[in-house]
């Protein structure tokens, strides 16, 4: 491993070209987490109700037993529509969507211009960590991060969730890297998610209590949380006026996606958006922060 990260430190060009394939592979298996995880989630919630309903079980058909299977894993990639499998060759990053002209070979419903930006974006993520911190715990971190923020985007965007199995792993990941490359910001760390957690919670209970109804979800509150953790609490102030920016700026681009929905907008792209760029560019936004208040 060692000699394969001197041999790409020693070649930009192979380093990026290296990176962009790994980020358009790892994109792509970010489709199947996007694509599944709110799925299984409203399938073991169906579940949980029957059970506390304790109505008669039904025998279920062939298709509602596949999609009750549903996990990351299996069953294997096909189209959600005509259910046909999706064979090697389809399956390549970008590349296939463009050879399939973004429709399904066997039933040709188009196919969602989701799968293909979502590994372009993965791919660039994966450069600009690079780029910005090396092949360094750092880099990888921002990586990771970088990855989780784009899914759970994503997710709330699609279905208004930000899923706990994303949520959680990323607080308590924040915390142990933290604890292991920089224990020093540990406890800026450990107060980063408190706050991020009751910031949002204190707000979500002012504004129900004023209009009677829910502003938000508890998953903001927990990704407000690992962004803390991530983050520390001294820049939680910078993390949250950012945030109500850009939501106004991605509230607007879900109207205007959305023109039949009357409800809320997902907060969690906002928060995710803003808490990359803190995560990427620290120095800057404490630099624009300090021109704006000092």
């Amino acid at each position: 491993m060692s000699e394969l990260i001197q041999l790409l430190e020693s070649s930009p060009l192979l380093a990026i070209t290296f990176l962009l394939i790994i980020g358009l592979l790892i994109g792509s298996f970010l489709n199947v987490v996007i694509y599944r995880l709110p799925l299984m989630i409203e399938n073991e919630l169906a579940e949980q109700c029957q059970l506390l309903t304790d109505s008669s079980v039904t025998q279920a058909t062939d298709l509602e037993a596949e999609e009750k299977s549903f996990n990351l894993a299996r069953p294997n990639s096909h189209c959600p529509h005509c259910k046909v499998p999706v064979k090697a060759w389809q399956n390549i990053p970008v590349i296939s969507y463009l050879l399939l002209k973004g429709r399904c070979q066997a039933c040709k419903t188009p196919i969602s211009l989701q799968y293909p930006l979502t590994e372009i974006t993965a791919a660039l993520l994966a450069v600009i960590s690079w780029l910005l911190f090396g092949f360094s715990p750092q880099g990888i971190a921002l990586f990771t991060v970088s990855l989780v923020l784009l899914a759970l985007s994503i997710i709330d965007f699609k279905t208004f969730l930000l899923p706990d199995r994303l949520t959680l792993p990323l607080l308590w990941a924040g915390l142990l890297y933290q604890t292991l490359y920089q224990p020093g910001e540990l406890s800026a760390a450990i107060w980063g998610a408190a706050l991020g957690y009751l910031t949002l919670w204190l707000i979500y209970w002012l504004f129900k209590l004023v209009t009677g109804k829910e502003g938000m979800g508890y998953g903001d509150f927990k990704l407000l949380a690992a962004l803390g953790a991530w983050l520390g609490a001294t820049m939680l102030p910078a993390l949250m006026l950012m945030s109500a920016l850009s939501g106004l700026i991605i509230g607007l681009l879900y109207k205007a996606l959305n023109r039949d929905h009357q409800g809320g907008v997902p907060f969690g792209p906002a928060l995710a958006l803003s808490g990359w760029f803190c995560l990427a560019f620290p120095d800057t936004v404490r630099s624009i922060m300090a021109q704006l208040f000092l």
